[in-house]
């Protein structure tokens, strides 16, 4: 139990400053910012409870928010992601797999873990540009922000997954 929870402070502290010292500084076209902090509460037991995944949630955006120095805003974009997670897991995963798995490909398959990847990014990208953006006069270019910034962290997960998958 210890060991499990020092894995995911590890991987807490990494992403967090893989995020403010590289990944905030990315900016494809100046549209699409990948967000890989948010692989942790995807990557998170499927039966944790949901409070205790807002909480990890609440503190990586924090964490993210503070070395970024947006106020509060991955804050409330990945406690909606950890309490919306649960309900995704439910919808994508077929009804045969065990409880108290891992998300990941070699384990949903392909197929399910895409559709609960994508429906989980695009839940945390909208909240988070749509607040970052702060107003609804470009709505045109607040959705192109949100779709490639969603379609480069689906590749950026989808890329630690198969560098994870070739380790194990």
């Amino acid at each position: 139990m210890l060991i499990n929870y020092l894995h995911k402070l590890g991987w807490f502290v990494g992403l967090v400053l893989l995020q403010a010292l590289v990944l905030n500084n990315v900016h494809i076209a100046g549209y699409a910012t990948p967000f890989l902090y948010i692989y942790l509460i995807l990557k998170f037991e499927s039966d944790t409870p949901r409070n205790a995944l807002m909480l990890w949630g609440f503190f990586l955006g924090l964490a993210v928010d503070v070395f970024s120095d947006t106020p509060g805003m991955n804050a409330a974009a990945t406690v909606l992601l950890a309490f919306v997670r649960p309900s995704f897991l439910r919808l994508f995963v077929p009804r045969d797999m065990v409880e108290g798995f891992v998300p990941a490909v070699r384990v949903m398959g392909i197929g399910s873990f895409l559709k609960y990847l994508v429906a989980c990014v695009l839940v945390h990208h909208a909240l988070l540009l749509t607040v970052e953006f702060f107003s609804f006069a470009h709505l045109g270019a607040l959705a192109l922000r949100i779709v490639t910034s969603t379609l480069l962290t689906v590749a950026c997960v989808m890329a630690v997954e198969g560098i994870r998958k070739k380790k194990k």
